[in-house]
């Protein structure tokens, strides 16, 4: 896909002269108050915590899930997990980001963000054929949490499941990404849906399309100030190493309404680090020129130039987030190669299986991102299906059986065999292919140069899937 550009229409540059010193450019906000009638006493239109405190319950989730001994707690965790994705009706404590060293979070409990909030209701509910038992991606979620209560520290090793990677990376995609591409910066930008000329609700002091903006940005999960930040700084907040970095306001406390980087902006900055790519900038450049141009209309209907405008910058944003995606699934993709070489030239039982619990994480990170590529607004098509084939289930697991299917009571079933040498093979073929459906110019752990090379030594030895 060609990328949009960002182009400063008349429109844009009107927009600038009119917000002008209420907020600095490189930050998502503040935005003057547009709506008409207004009597409140807010002044800062910009409104989306409700967005954060769904990425603190996905990182919680994330926590959760390796906290099963192995049965006899599934019951407990269980529950625990699900009231962190169906929400709860007091409070929850924020398992996750917390405070590390002098990186101090602001909050404790997912109330002092925004109140009654849940993923499910967020949760990308169409089918999902890259799991087994031909369920909805919702579906998909409730297994994977049923089955990670069950594990041992949320880790099925016979077969070959990181329950915390797969619920986390999945959900990255199936909640924000889906509700930011094919939600908030889809349907409600049309004219008819959430117009700019009334308030988003009865009674609050942003319209229509501020607030579904806003929600589409914060389903990304940047820091207000992120534009403004190098991707080194941007990745290392998420990782809570630089609290001076992060405290925009210098109150000495990580917000996490706005100071804090979550998983999809964290994964653009992670890609940027290379010097190849610039997915970061591009989307928050497209988010603050987009509410720019919302502002610009002054409570009144965009006209059909400005929603057009604001479109391409929607699809900016969308591009640059598959991509994201896709480096992702990529990246992880050659993680998986190279381990199973490490797995092979382990020299012990106990270097063997540690290589092989990594092995299983990377594939758990390759998996769920390739899931969270298909819960958007585009039909991958032939591209899935041959994502979903070479991928897998499940991976290779130590007696080089994969999991083919689930039985009635939802339990795994792996009655197909295939050697290491040719899920290598399946691995370059991945990254092969996302580079032919995406464009991706990161490309972290490429190993396609070692395709040809693995082919010829596959067609001499007859190394090939067995049943």
């Amino acid at each position: 896909m060609p990328r949009t550009s960002l182009k400063l229409t008349t429109a844009l540059v009107a927009t600038t002269l009119f917000v002008g010193a209420a907020y600095a450019a490189e930050t998502y906000g503040p935005f003057p108050i547009t709506v008409k009638g207004y009597e409140g006493d807010k002044t800062n239109s910009v409104s989306y915590s409700g967005q954060a405190a769904r990425h603190v319950l996905h990182d919680s989730l994330k926590k959760l899930a390796s906290k099963g001994d192995g049965g006899a707690n599934a019951a407990e965790v269980e529950a625990a997990l699900m009231s962190y994705f169906n929400g709860a009706e007091g409070d929850l404590d924020i398992i996750a980001p917390t405070s590390k060293g002098d990186f101090k979070i602001k909050q404790t409990t997912l109330n002092e963000i925004s109140k009654g909030k849940n993923i499910s209701g967020k949760f990308y509910d169409g089918a999902m054929p890259a799991w087994p038992g031909d369920m909805t991606g919702r579906e998909v979620l409730a297994h994977m949490i049923k089955h990670a209560a069950q594990s041992e520290g949320g880790y099925d090793a016979a077969n070959g499941y990181d329950w915390g990677q797969l619920i986390s990376k999945f959900t990255m995609g199936a909640m924000a990404y889906n509700q930011a591409v094919d939600n908030y910066l889809d349907e409600k930008l049309e004219a008819d849906n959430k117009p700019n000329s009334k308030p988003y609700s009865e009674g609050k002091h942003y319209t229509g399309k501020e607030h579904s903006w806003d929600e589409g940005f914060g389903y990304f999960g940047a820091a207000a100030h992120s534009l403004g930040l190098s991707a080194e700084d941007n990745y290392n907040i998420a990782k809570k190493k630089d609290l001076a970095v992060a405290d925009a306001n210098g109150d000495g406390v990580v917000d996490l309404k706005t100071e804090y980087v979550f998983g999809p902006a964290y994964y653009a900055a992670g890609a940027d680090k290379s010097g190849k790519t610039t997915y970061m900038t591009d989307i928050m450049t497209a988010f603050i020129e987009g509410r720019k141009l919302i502002t610009s209309a002054q409570g009144e209907d965009l006209t059909d130039e400005q929603r057009t405008q604001l479109k391409a910058y929607a699809a900016t944003i969308e591009e640059n987030w598959e991509k994201v995606l896709a480096e992702a699934t990529f990246k992880y993709a050659g993680s998986v190669y190279k381990d199973i070489s490490k797995i092979g030239e382990a020299a012990d039982d106990e270097a063997r299986a540690k290589a092989y619990r990594a092995y299983v994480k990377h594939w758990g990170e390759l998996k769920g991102f390739a899931m969270a590529l298909q819960s958007g607004k585009n039909n991958l098509g032939r591209t899935a299906v041959h994502l979903n084939r070479l991928i897998g289930y499940g991976p290779v697991t130590m007696d080089e059986s994969i999991v083919s299917g689930i039985d009635a009571d939802g339990n795994f079933v792996r009655d197909r065999k295939l050697s290491w040498s040719s899920y290598q093979l399946n691995m370059l073929r991945v990254q092969e292919l996302l580079l032919e459906a995406f464009g991706i110019e990161a490309r972290a752990n490429d190993a396609t140069a070692e395709l040809a090379g693995l082919v010829e030594s596959l067609n001499t030895d007859g190394g090939a899937e067995t049943d």
